[in-house]
């Protein structure tokens, strides 16, 4: 495989995986290519690399912007903006997982402990509903202070968090 091949199947590959993660196919073949670049590149490289439109490449650009992982580069002398990415893999993880925390997971905590909070009536269903939200709630705020104590560790926090883990 020539380097085309590769690059086009690792693009391919990332972006059929965020649509797993709930992103976009175009927002992560975006990141994607600005990940592997060797330099930073315009929104006309971008669209001609990934064949997609402006309009669609502007608004993933605006978004990853958003979330912290892409970054707008002013060369000078350019009059055409420039993007670049987070080039340490586990400073892109960290990023990605305190923004999907503030995004998805908290969201989802304020839910569930306004639904576990309802007067309880007395009756079977409500007990069930309160005790399974409660207990659904309680789970989900372990399991995000676990993510949020793992990516405040700025060095290595994959790898020491996963150590931790393991002792």
């Amino acid at each position: 495989m020539n380097y085309d091949e590769a690059k086009t199947k690792f693009v391919s590959t990332w972006g059929s995986l965020g649509t797993l993660w709930g992103i976009n196919k175009a927002m992560a073949q975006i990141q994607a290519l600005l990940f592997i670049s060797i330099k930073p590149l315009c929104m006309e490289d971008i669209m001609e690399e990934l064949k997609i439109s402006r309009g669609n490449t502007s608004m993933n650009l605006r978004q990853l912007m958003d979330w912290g992982i892409v970054t707008k580069i002013i060369i000078p002398g350019e009059r055409k903006e420039y993007f670049t990415t987070e080039k340490e893999v586990q400073e892109l993880a960290r990023v990605i997982a305190q923004e999907r925390s503030r995004r998805e997971i908290k969201p989802v905590i304020k839910v569930l402990k306004e639904v576990s909070s309802i007067a309880d009536d007395g009756t079977e269903k409500t007990r069930e509903l309160i005790k399974q939200t409660k207990a659904l709630h309680d789970l989900t705020e372990t399991a995000d202070g676990m993510i949020h104590k793992m990516a405040t560790q700025k060095q290595n926090w994959i790898t020491k968090s996963v150590l931790k883990f393991m002792k």
